[in-house]
């Protein structure tokens, strides 16, 4: 085991001064307008609306035209800041691993017509069983988990999808390019258990498993009620003529008729009874189409566990459906098969951090033109919601009149940003003041401006023909008036 986090305990003040002064160092151009202005996300009394209102934080002491210059032709170094995300304190599970949660979340741009590399979005809950297509920005984002219930998470990495981006390749490539720079920062050492990647049922398990195989990382994901996977195949008899099969039987989801006799079978109290059962060396029928369309040669043989999970009843009153699980380990044992489908559970506390993102800290709330500038603003909310989880230990409960007090080790990120206004001068602010400046000297005084005044045309068209005698100008002179 890794003694980097489990025995040695770090400081939550200086950690968080180190954070914020790597922080202004990824920062190459505006690099003290940019920071404020992360400092004014965290200092805002109330979820941030916009842009001009974070120019208002006592935090940001440059004007609104110097926040938009920021955000619009400020520079991060992308590099830098991803490796001091990965130098931070992470959470672990009970048994020292690193559980690693990646989805997609996406910055919805449907009245954005100029804006380049949209790309149509699913959307969910915009109407009564409909998904409909909205064009946005999809964020791929990696975050390290806790091993309890709570609304915290770790954001490590985040990636913007392009127009025609293979979802499997993109992430694999992600969580490699993670896990190297983990392995680099200490995170990970020889000895250690692997790290867990926790996926949902829109990726491909199989190959993102199979473009990993190389590195210390397991792969849990979910997997769709309606698949058909392969068993393996039975031993070759004596004798037997003819091509050897690649393929055993079906394993059909939904007919348990193929399913057989589970190599392991577990009831634990939870919502009720939840009964888990597990099949050992199960593999999907691989063709090349969709995400192995580009893969030259006989597709491999992927030959993982499945665990199905059942429970009673749910506390939200819903019909529970059985949840089918995809694991890239074989061998799983009644411990190892409870372990798992209990730490998938944690996958949902990424939602309460995106939730976060948009609804408070106004990740989605900018209307920012180029996508350029959105990768920026997306850093900075990473930034804020790192220095939020490095102050957690510091923070007072500061609860409304009508909010019920909590102990500070059960504070919601919500919570500990009531309190970062008065945890802020304590620690590190490497930005320097903005220079005072004066007003210009104006015109000379007794110096009348000379500039003709400018006249715009409105460009209407002009009649041809004759003119009339109400628009022609006599030029016979009138008679004078007398008496």
């Amino acid at each position: 085991m890794s003694l980097l986090h489990h025995d040695v305990r770090r400081e939550p003040l200086p950690e968080l001064s180190c954070f914020r002064g790597e922080f202004y160092a990824c920062l190459t151009a505006r690099s003290d307008a940019l920071f404020e202005l992360a400092d004014a996300v965290l200092c805002n009394d109330g979820p941030v609306r916009s842009l001009p209102e974070l120019s208002l934080v006592g935090e940001h002491r440059r004007g609104h035209e110097g926040l938009y210059a920021a955000v619009s032709k400020g520079r991060i170094d992308a590099g830098r800041m991803r490796q001091a995300l990965a130098s931070v304190p992470l959470p672990r599970a009970a048994d020292g691993r690193l559980v690693l949660a990646v989805d997609v979340t996406c910055w919805l741009r449907p009245n954005a017509y100029t804006s380049p590399q949209r790309i149509l979005c699913h959307t969910y809950g915009r109407g009564k069983d409909q998904h409909i297509p909205v064009p946005g920005w999809p964020y791929s984002i990696v975050c390290a988990l806790e091993p309890g219930r709570s609304s915290w998470t770790a954001p490590l990495d985040a990636l913007r999808l392009a127009p025609g981006d293979d979802t499997a390749t993109v992430t694999a490539r992600q969580l490699r390019e993670l896990v190297e720079r983990l392995i680099t920062a200490g995170q990970w050492q020889a000895g250690d258990p692997d790290v867990l990647v926790i996926a949902d049922a829109g990726y491909d398990a199989p190959r993102l498993a199979h473009l990993l195989r190389d590195l210390p990382v397991q792969v849990l994901a979910r997997m769709r009620s309606d698949r058909v996977l392969r068993r393996a195949v039975p031993p070759r008899q004596p004798h037997t003529m003819g091509r050897p099969p690649r393929h055993g039987g079906e394993f059909v989801f939904g007919q348990p008729d193929t399913w057989g006799t589970p190599d392991t079978h577990t009831v634990t109290r939870l919502y009720g009874t939840a009964t888990a059962r597990s099949w050992d060396r199960l593999h999907p029928r691989l063709t090349h189409r969709s995400s192995w369309a580009a893969a030259d040669g006989t597709l491999p043989v992927v030959e993982r566990t499945v665990i199905r999970l059942d429970i009673d009843h749910l506390p939200s009153g819903a019909t529970p459906k059985p949840v089918w699980l995809w694991w890239s380990g074989t061998g799983a044992g009644e411990a190892d098969t409870d372990r798992l489908w209990q730490t998938y559970l944690r996958r949902f506390d990424i939602e309460h951090t995106f939730r976060l993102f948009k609804q408070t800290l106004g990740w989605t709330c900018p209307k920012i033109r180029t996508p350029e500038a959105a990768d920026r603003w997306t850093w900075l909310i990473l930034a804020a919601y790192t220095q939020l989880r490095l102050a957690r230990p510091l923070a007072a409960d500061r609860c409304r009149p009508w909010e019920k007090p909590v102990s500070s080790d059960r504070l919601t990120p919500a919570r500990v940003r009531r309190d970062f206004r008065h945890i802020r001068p304590t620690a590190a602010c490497p930005a320097q003041a903005p220079k005072p400046t004066r007003p210009g000297p104006g015109r000379p005084p007794g110096r009348k401006n000379t500039r003709p005044t400018p006249r715009h045309d409105v460009h209407t068209p002009r009649k041809t023909g004759t003119t009339t005698s109400r628009n022609k100008k006599s030029t016979t002179p009138r008679p004078r008036r007398t008496g």
